[in-house]
């Protein structure tokens, strides 16, 4: 018998989404034994640069 899981909740941002799962535990929420390993054949990586690397480019 799988566990009851709870409601994943609708967020207003990325960042209020990002502070909810980092003080929350994701297994409450998403059953990790149905989950599936997937390929992202055409995704396009991209370096992100802080403003403290730009000065020494």
């Amino acid at each position: 018998m799988s566990k009851k899981r709870k409601p994943i909740p609708v967020f207003k941002s990325e960042a209020e989404e990002r502070d909810f799962w980092e003080s929350h535990d994701s297994t409450a929420y998403v059953d990790w034994s149905k989950a599936k390993r997937v390929r992202f054949p055409n995704i396009k990586l991209r370096k992100t640069i802080r403003a403290s690397e730009r000065s020494t480019l």
